[in-house]
């Protein structure tokens, strides 16, 4: 990956603004979007709003999200994918009603599983990490940027041990609009955690 990256948007939301002063992107999604496919629902689901970047090979991605949801399972946070039957995100889900869900969905032959664990409602700002080591994918957690837990460690079963992939940023109400999702420290960089070296912008 060259310096700089652009990154390209997979259904692009019918509002979003850059501030480039602060280094943030804010994202108001459409009502009844997400990434979800099949699994106990039953429903299928491939419209959520998303801002990738296309690499080859390993990466490591890292960003602040800050919420202000309005409706039950209101999300944003970070999205690997190699097609619309292949995919990791993670990110906190909005309930009105109890704890907040954070944690990661991974799709595998059109087929989602979910795992999650409870977070404080008062929590509205998590680092999140999604990193691609070779055919593996860890998702990590944050809530300062520097004391960092693993949330999921899966196997993507169209990743190769190289081979490209779409990652990036995403935001998804699948109820209704309203929600609003900030973005901030955005780094992308190829490579493990050990030797990573450039970054992405946000166009």
């Amino acid at each position: 990956m060259n310096h700089d990256t652009d990154l390209l948007w997979l259904n692009e939301p019918p509002r979003w603004e850059r501030d480039a002063a602060a280094g943030r992107l804010r994202l108001w999604p459409a009502g009844r979007t997400d990434f979800w496919q099949r699994t106990h629902y039953g429903f299928e689901a491939d419209n959520g709003h998303a801002l990738l970047a296309e690499l080859d090979g390993d990466v490591v991605l890292t960003s602040r999200v800050t919420a202000h949801p309005r409706h039950r399972y209101d999300h944003a946070g970070l999205l690997l994918r190699l097609s619309p039957a292949c995919w990791i995100k993670t990110s906190v889900e909005f309930e009105p009603d109890g704890p907040n869900r954070l944690g990661a969905v991974v799709t595998n032959a059109q087929a989602s599983d979910w795992s999650t664990q409870p977070l404080a409602r008062e929590i509205t700002t998590v680092w999140f990490r999604l990193r691609r080591e070779g055919r593996d994918v860890i998702a990590d957690s944050s809530l300062d940027g520097e004391h960092w837990e693993q949330l999921r460690m899966a196997r993507l079963q169209e990743l190769g041990e190289t081979g490209p992939l779409q990652i990036g940023l995403y935001a998804c109400s699948p109820t209704a609009a309203g929600f609003m999702a900030e973005f901030d420290h955005f780094d992308c960089r190829p490579g493990r955690m050990s030797n990573c070296m450039t970054s992405s912008r946000i166009p």
